[in-house]
């Protein structure tokens, strides 16, 4: 996709963090931007920030866990603008629960992090790619995983992360397979300097876990302070569209250990550690993680 001035990107996630970011690039392009989030009161203030710029906005209140309410994002989002052109399946979320061993888990804590990540991320899917291939004109789909899909462990949210990896690689392989216009990518960010740590302020009530007290702290704060900026991985985010790249991995610090997974599956070994000291010890070095 090489044009974008006049043409629609929708973006879930959009009133914060990486969401927000790619909106402001994508309106930076010329283009309209359709911003989903849950969290009404920043995507208010996230609307408000591109209309004082008289750029073309429209912000729709989205739970991605639903498959209507994705419909209805993509109805009103092709009435206001007309065609849609860039999907960005962009909304996450990170449990707490993932600090106990997986098979003790709750139901809530699965429920609630598969139903964001991942169900959320098919749903766009099924909803918006019908219409963006019918109408014929370029465009592109970015999903948003992780790292964390690269890499060995991460409980329920590097499970739903690796599947939106797949679920990619399925669309990318379809969409070549059909003859389409529409291109697609992953979004493997690292650290990032988002609020994807207080993820819990936006758990619904109904699916609260005894074993995470809705709101519990994750404690990631400051190490994903000391990540990118949102705007840095927007701009690589924009550029891998411009020339059609499908994997995009930011932070090249973590490439050893995406690298030792691969060797530890070709081996037919045991999954190794991620060494989060390490890591961290390399962001104060200045490495990219």
């Amino acid at each position: 996709m090489k044009e974008f001035a006049g043409k629609t990107a929708v973006i879930t996630g959009g009133a914060s963090g990486i969401g927000f970011a790619l909106a402001q690039r994508f309106a930076d392009a010329q283009m309209n931007v359709v911003l989903a989030d849950i969290e009404e009161n920043a995507l208010e203030k996230a609307v408000k920030h591109f209309e004082d710029r008289q750029q073309r906005v429209l912000g729709v209140v989205t739970n991605t866990m639903r498959r209507e309410s994705i419909e209805e994002l993509r109805d009103r989002a092709v009435a206001e603008f007309g065609n849609i052109h860039v999907l960005c399946n962009n909304a996450g979320v990170v449990s707490g629960g993932d600090r106990v061993p997986i098979w003790e888990i709750s139901d809530a804590d699965w429920d609630w992090v598969m139903g964001v990540n991942f169900n959320g991320v098919l749903y766009g899917m099924q909803a918006f790619l019908p219409h963006m291939i019918g109408h014929g004109e370029e465009g592109h789909v970015v999903s948003t995983a992780s790292v964390m899909a690269l890499v060995p462990g991460g409980g329920t949210y590097g499970v739903s992360k690796h599947g939106v990896l797949v679920i990619s690689e399925a669309l990318h392989r379809d969409l070549k397979a059909a003859g389409s216009a529409i291109g697609a990518s992953v979004l493997c960010p690292g650290w990032v300097d988002t609020k994807i740590g207080e993820a819990e302020r936006n758990r619904p009530a109904d699916m609260a876990s005894a074993s995470n007290p809705q709101g519990a702290g994750l404690g990631l704060g400051d190490v994903l302070k000391q990540g990118k900026s949102p705007a840095e991985v927007a701009e690589i985010v924009f550029q891998s569209i411009v020339e059609d790249r499908f994997y995009i991995l930011p932070h090249a610090g973590w490439d050893d250990s995406v690298r030792g997974r691969v060797e530890a599956i070709l081996a037919r070994g045991a999954p190794g550690e991620v060494d989060m000291g390490a890591l961290v010890a390399k962001r104060a070095e200045g490495q990219d993680v």
